[in-house]
């Protein structure tokens, strides 16, 4: 497809795609004679996912390119490929060590991550930035006077689990590698939100059934 094609079907204007090509995010079509290339299913696909980064996720252009790349990193294997892209995404700053409620929200994570038998978020541990995000939310509860501990995240951690499952089960309809990995990313990044209103919408539906709607 030429340009004006793939930006009708994309939705994305001509400009902003000539914009996506010049940063890097978008690799460049077949050329066909000096001004004009082709463009494929793939070039499509990777807008959807640039979309997603910048516009849903609110990623600024280089941290995406920077994520695109470990997406794009053929060298490393799925895992590690779908890991170093989220480890990529914008994280929260190094929690304060020195911090008591750092420190109690630390032990809290390590016990439910042993208690779960996730051995990988184990090792990797302080290394991993969603561990260090982990950490900080579970501080800032406990500094506000809500003791969040192990037993009471565990619950919360399953169903969370329940949620990976269901991400790399659609993840692995797709048939090569580059499309699960970019739609490993995107559902990181797209379905958040969604998980974030189904839990206020759960809460007030069961709130009604509990109490009424009084």
């Amino acid at each position: 497809m030429r340009l004006a094609e793939l930006s009708e079907r994309s939705g994305v204007s001509t400009a902003t795609i000539k914009y996506y090509l010049r940063e890097g995010l978008l690799a460049p079509g077949q050329r066909v004679s000096a001004t004009t290339a082709e463009y494929d299913e793939g070039h499509l696909r990777r807008l959807r996912l640039v979309r997603a980064l910048i516009q849903v996720g609110g990623i600024p252009v280089a941290k995406a390119r920077e994520v695109l790349a470990h997406v794009d990193d053929e060298s490393l294997g799925r895992t590690m490929r779908i890991g170093a892209a989220l480890w990529a995404l914008p994280q929260v700053p190094e929690p304060d060590e020195e911090d008591a409620a750092v420190t109690a929200a630390r032990r809290e994570v390590d016990r439910l991550l042993e208690t779960l038998g996730w051995s990988t978020a184990r090792k990797v541990g302080a290394l991993s930035p969603v561990h260090r995000s982990l950490v900080t939310a579970v501080a800032t509860l406990i500094r506000l006077g809500y003791p969040w501990d192990a037993p009471l995240m565990a619950p919360y951690a399953e169903l969370m689990h329940q949620a990976a499952v269901r991400d790399l089960d659609f993840m692995e309809t797709y048939p090569s590698e580059e499309e699960k990995v970019e739609t490993a990313v995107a559902a990181v990044v797209l379905v958040q939100p969604v998980l974030k209103a189904l839990h206020r919408l759960a809460q007030e539906e069961e709130s009604a059934r509990r109490y009424g709607l009084e």
